[in-house]
């Protein structure tokens, strides 16, 4: 049958790094403590002016289509994951189609916070092998550094900002496998709420709440308890084996939620390819930001088996097994 198969990847971090030691002149923190329970070293800022959300959207799609060797006018597709967005409206699937040139096709955004890639990739691929798209580019874009509160040094030391792109194309091949899921039980635990509500300016804490607000600890013992077990139960679903997997590419969020999950499916560390010690956290674009490094480096091959997760505010959560 038909499905989306990867042809093209792309990313784009902004040139300006923020180390843990950096951090640790703002904030009462230092390397050690940020590398022990994090694994992140540095992190990439957006200047906020050039590299928006929708600009290095943009700049991760042309990286994406330059490398799947394609011509933007062959997009039928362009689905953006985005928190952090620099427009209201219209969406920035739509800046993407101005800046690439890919008139006439479908666009729109979605949010779901740190799994909005992997929902967004599922969206495009039930286009595809549904409702006759051909090709469709997949972008995850974020710039969080801007909704982050920095005198809270247990949240913005975290995260930082990039894109990254997929070009999915139409092929005979395995159907798309996927478990998508939420609950609003730990709704609480990870949120932040819009500016743009001026009737409630004059409410004390209101500003405080318009920055990014988690409870690491909660977040950390649902994924550890709920993510590692819909991985297996998708691995059984498809009737493949943990050790059959090649690359577990997961949300870079924290390198001990990661090392915990390969513990509970009893596989090598190694096959968790891991950046967060670049990166951090770029919630929706960490995952084609980390399929762009391991296609780089060539640890990415033809055929290989993989299987991604992602988790985040809802609390979401998704999970997909396909091959490269």
């Amino acid at each position: 049958m038909l499905t989306g198969k990867i042809i093209g990847l792309g990313s784009y971090l902004p040139p300006k790094i923020m180390t843990n030691d950096d951090f640790a002149r703002i904030v009462d923190t230092n390397d050690d403590w940020i590398t022990e329970r994090t694994g992140i070293k540095q992190r990439h800022f957006s200047d906020g002016i050039e590299d928006t959300s929708s600009a290095m959207a943009a700049k991760a799609a042309k990286a994406a289509i330059e490398d799947a060797g394609i011509d933007a006018s062959e997009i039928e597709m362009i689905v953006v994951a985005c928190t952090t967005p620099d427009k209201l409206f219209p969406a920035m699937s739509f800046c993407v189609q101005k800046a690439i040139g890919a008139e006439g096709c479908i666009c729109f955004d979605v949010n779901s916070a740190c799994p909005g890639f992997v929902t967004a990739y599922n969206v495009a691929q039930n286009f595809i092998e549904n409702s006759g798209v051909k090709t469709a580019l997949v972008i995850g874009a974020e710039c969080l550094t801007n909704i982050v509160d920095y005198t809270d040094r247990g949240t913005c030391i975290l995260f930082g900002d990039g894109a990254g792109a997929v070009v999915l194309r139409a092929g005979e091949g395995r159907k798309n496998s996927f478990i998508l899921r939420s609950t609003t039980e730990k709704m609480e635990c990870l949120y932040c709420e819009t500016l743009k509500q001026p009737k409630r300016a004059s409410e004390e804490e209101f500003e405080k709440d318009t920055y990014l607000h988690m409870n690491g600890r909660e977040v950390f013992r649902f994924v550890v308890s709920t993510i590692p077990a819909n991985m297996q139960e998708l691995l059984d679903r498809e009737g493949i084996d943990a050790s059959e997997i090649d690359h577990f590419v997961f949300h870079q969020a924290n390198s001990r939620i990661i090392e915990s999950t390969a513990k509970k499916l009893g596989v090598p560390l190694e096959k968790f390819p891991m950046n967060i010690q670049e990166t951090g956290n770029t919630s929706s674009a960490s995952i084609p930001i980390l399929l762009t490094k391991m296609k780089k480096e060539g640890t990415l091959k033809k055929g290989d088996k993989i299987m991604m997760a992602s988790f985040g505010a809802g609390l979401n959560w998704g999970v997909n097994y396909f091959e490269y």
